[in-house]
């Protein structure tokens, strides 16, 4: 009896002792501490412009918004109206959403034969050859665009749709071969070597092995692209000249000419805000998040 007494009464070896469950406690208390520094600090950075922006974006013309409110006093969407209705903004955001789905076609497309090689060919000086891939989003944009400026005046494509393309796809396309080339190298060997063997020619493999598989990183590197062909200005103002204006370059009219006019350059930001949200969120949707990953990690 004392015997079962005394095992009854030995401590469980896997129950936590009172020194572990402090250490707990104190690890759950660092890792709220760090959260609410976190969310803090993304509030601070992203919510609190955000918010400023949209206020400005509401402010009534009748009333405007002056030091010491901390919000305006009236609300009104006339700014909004005013620049919704503006045949100018239709024109441009039309034009700046035709750009960058073409930028994001044509990326794609010239991407998918640079980004097969790395991914499943090796061969010297590799690595030097990925670092030529990235030397567009090293050098800053406006560098690029002096120095295609001249060129594609003589071509006949400066102040031309085309140049504009052609233009942010140089900036664009490393992002584009890094994403495919992650997503390609993520692909099992296995197949290729089970699909010629069941006899597949190259041409077969590729449309009914690569592509399919590849739709993610395509559809990924096609977003980003996508986003920041959108939002672009130095390109566009080089090589657009003033004949070709987008959302963008009409934002940065808005706040940096003689006068500044934060209501309608609020407004703007929004609607440039807005397709990047909606895409991102779609992304989140749709897209493993090891090919945003791998990709981006090879950045």
């Amino acid at each position: 009896m004392s015997q079962e007494q005394s095992a009854h009464n030995a401590p469980d070896p896997n129950k936590p002792t009172g020194i572990e469950i402090l250490r707990q406690q104190r690890r759950k208390e660092r890792h709220l501490l760090m959260a609410f520094f976190l969310y803090g600090g993304l509030f601070l950075m992203l919510g609190f412009p955000l918010a400023v922006a949209i206020s400005w974006s509401l402010v009534d013309p009748k009333v405007g918004w002056f030091a010491p409110d901390l919000y305006p006093s009236s609300l009104s969407l006339y700014h909004w109206t005013y620049v919704l209705r503006n045949p100018r903004f239709l024109e441009r955001l039309i034009r700046s959403l035709t750009i960058a789905g073409s930028v994001a076609v044509l990326s794609a497309i010239l991407a998918l034969p640079t980004a097969w090689a790395l991914a499943r060919f090796p061969f010297r000086l590799k690595r030097i050859v990925e670092l030529f891939v990235l030397s567009p989003m090293i050098v800053p944009g406006i560098l690029v665009s002096v120095s295609l400026t001249e060129m594609f005046y003589r071509m006949g494509l400066h102040g031309t749709t085309i140049g504009v393309v052609l233009v942010h796809t140089v900036g664009t396309l490393p992002l584009m071969i890094r994403v495919l080339t992650a997503t390609l190298e993520g692909i099992p060997e296995d197949l290729f070597h089970a699909a010629r063997t069941l006899g597949a020619k190259p041409l077969a493999v590729t449309r009914h092995i690569v592509l399919p598989l590849i739709v993610p990183g395509i559809i990924a590197g096609g977003l980003l692209n996508f986003v920041a062909s959108f939002e672009e200005i130095d390109r566009t103002l080089l090589i657009g000249g003033v004949k070709l204006e987008t959302v963008a370059v009409m934002l940065f009219k808005e706040l940096g000419d003689k006068y500044l006019v934060p209501t309608t350059g609020a407004v703007i930001t929004l609607v440039l805000l807005i397709p990047a949200v909606v895409i991102f969120f779609i992304a989140a949707r749709l897209i493993k998040e090891n090919v945003m990953a791998a990709g981006m990690g090879k950045l």
